[in-house]
This record gives C-alpha cells, sequence and structure tokens, in this order.
C-alpha cells in the first residue's frame, strides 16, 4: 500500500484543468443508517463537483480536457443518450475554454419530449446538438457502434477549418482521439480523497458502492483503492451493461491507469464487482423501485438521487444489504456520481400519484 502523497506526487505529474471542486464532502447518513440497522452508511457527495451541476464527469475532465488543449483542438465531438450527464459536462467544460462542442444524442424508446434537463442545459452551453434514433447501434460505450454518425461530424468541422477531439463516451477507453485513459485518472484522485477523510473520521470503509456505465469511474477509484484502500471493495452497480461487459472495461481501463501511475501489478478477478441485477428493463428506463429510493433519499436525508444512476445504485446497495452480501455492521459508502438534472424529464413517473392536488 502507497501513502496518499505519493500517489498524489504522481497524480500530479499528469497535465490537467483545473474544472472541478475538490474535494466533495464524505459524511454518514444519519437517517438512512437508522433505518437500516447493523450498518454505518456514508455518502461521498461527488454530485457537488462544481461543474455544471457536478457530478462524477468533472473529475474526468480535468485531465481530458488537458489532452484536448495538447493536442491543439478547438472543438470536442462526443456523444450519448439524449439526457446524457456526460454530454452536459463536456459542453459546459468546453464552454468553460472558450471550445466549441458537437454533441451525438441518441434517442431511445424511453425519450422525453422537449428541451428539459441535460438536453435544456446543452443549449444553454450552445452545444452543436444533433439527434439520432438509437435503432440498432449496439453497445453506445464503443466508438465502433457511432463512427458512421462520429465521423461525418468530425469531417464537416474540419472542412470549416476546426480540429476536433473526438472523446470517448466517459472519457477513459483509450479510442478516438484520447491516447490514454486520462479520464479515470480522475478518480485516483478520488480514491485519495477518500483515504484521507477516512483518516479523519477514524473509519474504515468496507465496501464502496456506486452505479457504474462506461466503466471509468469504477476503473479509477478501483485502481485508486489498490494504491491506498486495499481492505475496500469497490462494487459497481450497472446502469446499462452486462456484468462480463462492464467487467471487461473495468480490467482494460484500471490496467493502463495502474500502468500509468507505475504500478506493475494488475487487477485481479476478485477486484472487479460489477453487479447487473438492477438494471431493470434497461438503461434510462425508470421503475417503481427507483423512485422508492429517490424519494426515501429525499425525506430521510435531504439528498436528491437521480433516476438513470444513483437512483438504481441505491435501490441495488439496500437490496444487497437485506440479501446479507455485506456483512453486519460493515461500514458502507456510497458515491454520488450525479445526475441531478435528470429529475426533471422524470417528474412525471417520479410523481405518478402521489401528488396532493394545489391548494389556491
Amino acid at each position: 500500500m502507497r501513502s496518499s502523497e505519493s500517489v498524489r506526487k504522481k497524480l500530479g505529474q499528469f497535465p490537467h484543468v483545473p474544472l472541478s471542486l475538490l474535494p466533495t464532502p464524505l459524511y454518514r447518513m444519519d437517517g438512512m443508517s437508522a433505518m437500516h440497522d447493523g450498518f454505518d452508511l456514508y455518502v461521498k457527495r461527488d454530485d457537488q463537483t462544481g461543474l455544471a451541476f457536478g457530478g462524477n464527469k468533472a473529475r474526468k475532465l480535468d485531465y481530458m480536457m488537458a489532452d484536448v488543449v495538447s493536442q491543439g483542438a478547438d472543438c470536442v465531438v462526443t456523444w450519448g443518450g439524449l439526457q446524457s450527464n456526460w454530454c452536459r459536462q463536456v459542453a459546459a467544460a468546453a464552454a468553460k475554454l472558450g471550445m466549441r462542442t458537437s454533441l451525438a444524442l441518441f434517442e431511445g424508446p424511453t425519450s422525453i419530449e422537449g428541451y428539459d434537463g441535460n438536453l435544456l442545459l446543452d443549449s444553454l452551453f450552445d452545444a452543436d446538438i444533433r439527434v439520432f434514433e438509437a435503432g440498432d447501434i449496439g453497445n453506445m460505450l464503443e466508438l465502433a457502434s457511432v463512427r458512421h454518425v462520429i465521423e461525418p461530424i468530425a469531417s464537416e468541422l474540419r472542412s470549416e477549418g476546426m480540429t476536433p477531439y473526438i472523446a470517448p463516451i466517459g472519457g477513459s477507453l483509450v479510442e478516438g482521439s484520447m491516447r490514454g485513459p486520462w479520464g479515470a485518472l480522475g478518480y485516483v484522485g478520488a480514491a485519495i480523497e477518500i483515504a484521507d477523510q477516512s483518516n479523519e473520521l477514524k473509519v474504515q470503509f468496507d465496501s464502496v458502492v456506486l452505479a457504474t456505465g462506461s466503466a471509468g469511474t469504477q476503473a479509477g477509484l478501483l485502481a485508486g483503492a489498490r494504491l491506498l484502500l486495499p481492505d475496500t471493495r469497490v462494487v459497481g452497480i450497472s446502469v446499462y451493461g452486462s456484468s462480463a461487459t462492464v467487467s471487461g472495461y473495468v480490467r482494460a481501463i484500471g490496467d493502463r491507469v495502474l500502468e500509468e501511475m507505475g504500478a506493475a501489478d494488475k487487477l485481479q478477478d476478485r477486484d472487479i464487482i460489477v453487479i447487473d441485477d438492477y438494471i431493470g428493463e434497461g438503461y434510462g428506463v425508470f421503475n417503481s423501485q427507483v423512485g422508492d429510493a429517490i424519494r426515501t433519499l429525499a425525506r430521510s436525508e435531504g439528498l436528491l438521487l437521480d433516476p438513470v444512476y444513483t437512483g438504481k445504485a441505491m435501490v441495488g446497495m439496500v437490496d444487497l444489504m437485506h440479501k446479507g452480501y455485506f456483512r453486519e455492521g460493515e461500514n458502507i459508502l456510497f458515491l454520488h456520481t450525479g445526475g441531478t438534472p435528470a429529475l426533471f424529464p422524470y417528474r412525471e413517473q417520479i410523481t405518478d400519484g402521489l401528488l396532493p392536488p394545489v391548494v389556491r
């Protein structure tokens, strides 16, 4: 195990631009802990990273946008779902740095009409927004599945005299314009914060639970945990892909991060925990369990989850506690990865039949 200072020093050697507000708070969830006797539940508030309503993507963009600058690019091209948190924060980061953003947004069967949530924010950041039907694109996490859309956009920008940077979704897979797992480095930084904050609180976390989609957050955090928190499990609750698929991305990205950090070892099978039991009917598809989780956290902690990522991760964490996956007495840290703007376009599903009539 390395010291926080040595890992911090190594991480500091990588170029980055300070887009996120760090460190984020970490504290005990007293209400939730009281509701689940036998567990001490904590939250790491990465919804408060500051950039465009916050979220985990800000840490990634600290490193990825430095690569954009170093390559002399003046435009970022990326993609995601219609309510993509990633695209929202990319657009904000580019706007802050005086760059243009082109977003390819894919509309699925549960799309929501009109400019709302993240789509509204994308427009406020003056992103070039292009909407496509998801159709049969397959695995949206890989550039190969969307190349037929992304390459024409990049070619169009080049014909206008611009220098586009093709940013993989999540900013951690080594593809497009990226030559390293730069986004995931941000979550080595998060591991440093957790190690420092756990020492301040005099609490050793047995498990960290998070929503995992494009895998960069889990991979970076897991690599950081290998260096600093070897006794802490990192449990990913998948919101998009199968356990096998997401685990493959976690391994590929995590091993590259460890290599960049100068570590000789690689991730082992036992390190990579991805649970795909809580995806429900699909990515971004709302269900009543998610609604219950959102309302419970709001009313017990004053904490807002989102319906796509953290809501499903909280459903998974609580269910796993009930099933005995976590040992009684464990200290469990929930990583809140943001996504709050998505609450608004899902308002009807969240409040369906629950709101009293307005009294005038």
